[in-house]
């Protein structure tokens, strides 16, 4: 079975996506008396980001762990093919918050000057700003996440070799990386003063370790056998992670929760209903333009409707729901027009290169 065949994990995508937007934009949301409140789930928005960090463990080991084990694994093609999938993208969104921060500057628009920061785009440019090599937040700040995500990559090799030895063991596998969980939570928030779902440009690429192990532990629990009542599953999964965000719990118990939520959805593969529906997978497979647009967006649609607003940035719903909402289609665009053909060429010129190469070979006798 190929990670395409796991439809209901890319429908899941595009909610984790969603409540990231959800913690972004709540706070321009007018609420009347009530301004400044904020529901436990949206506050933990957060937390959407440690969803796709597991799942991602998860993709990866059941993509390559095998080739990996039984050494077919080429580590040069798998970093092209990650860097296929997320550079693009990148490095699209930072031109276009580069050109909204010269726009605002031409119309005598007030933008945070830390936004363009020249000293943290090298980093940037090379994703390694969430290693602790960026001086501040700037340029498409959620895009910290993916130079997380380009640590694990890069990494990946000996996440798999691990989970490759415990491929038999899958019980062990998630007793360590859940204990390795917690115990990393709880030491760095002792050391450091902070959680380390928090963690952005400093601390995002730890921010991801355990995490990522996490989710490599969760394939090979569904790898071992999945569930027999993977529905079940998924609506208590989804019923205590609401719960468990709703009343603030502490981050490690919402995040091996995410590990039960994508065991389920991946054993509800070829019966997953409404989740395999052409509609709900698009939505997946746009997430990741929609995690990357929603700030730039933020920044180009809040100041546009907040001179409709009399000045402030306070929305009424209509206006706050339209603002939210418009993320999708121009998530859509991005997607059909930057991101998918800039990777499918990549992708191709791979190809043709190693095909090059195999001409290219002396025959053999």
């Amino acid at each position: 079975m190929t990670a395409e065949h796991l439809k209901p994990l890319t429908s899941m995508r595009f909610m984790a996506a969603f409540w990231v937007v959800l913690y972004h934009y709540w706070p321009k949301l007018d609420l009347g008396a009530a301004t400044g409140w904020t529901p436990g789930f949206v506050a933990q928005g957060y937390l959407g980001v440690e969803l796709f960090f597991v799942l991602s463990g998860f993709i990866l080991c059941h993509v390559y762990l095998s080739s990996l084990g039984e050494g077919r694994f080429n580590y040069g093609s798998f970093l092209w093919a990650r860097l296929a999938r997320v550079y693009p993208l990148h490095l699209a969104t930072l031109l276009g918050v580069g050109a909204l921060a010269a726009a605002a500057a031409v119309a005598g628009v007030a933008i945070d000057s830390s936004i363009v920061s020249w000293a943290s785009l090298p980093a940037n440019l090379t994703m390694t700003h969430a290693w602790g090599l960026s001086p501040e937040a700037a340029w498409n700040h959620p895009s910290w996440s993916i130079s997380a995500e380009w640590f694990a990559y890069l990494c990946f090799p000996a996440f798999a070799w691990a989970a490759w030895k415990l491929r038999e063991r899958a019980g062990l596998a998630l007793l360590l990386t859940t204990a390795g969980l917690m115990a990393t939570y709880a030491v760095f928030e002792a050391i450091a003063g902070f959680s380390l779902t928090q963690a952005t440009i400093h601390w995002g690429a730890l921010r991801i370790v355990p995490c990522f192990a996490y989710g490599c532990a969760v394939y090979l629990a569904w790898r071992s056998g999945g569930l027999r009542r993977p529905l079940g599953f998924v609506l208590a999964s989804v019923a205590l992670i609401v719960a468990a965000a709703a009343l603030q719990l502490w981050d490690g118990v919402t995040v091996a929760l995410f590990g039960s939520l994508i065991l389920g959805l991946a054993g509800l593969s070829g019966r997953g209903g409404w989740l395999e529906s052409r509609p709900a997978v698009w939505l997946g497979e746009v997430s990741y333009s929609v995690y990357m647009v929603c700030v730039p967006w933020k920044l180009l649609a809040i100041n546009g409707l907040a001179r409709l607003n009399g000045g402030s940035e306070q929305l009424p719903l209509w206006m706050w729901a339209l603002a939210v909402l418009a993320i999708v289609p121009i998530a859509g665009l991005s997607h059909h027009l930057i991101e998918r053909p800039a990777r499918d060429a990549m992708r191709r010129f791979a190809e043709r290169r190693r095909a090059r190469r195999l001409t290219a070979q002396p025959a053999t006798s």
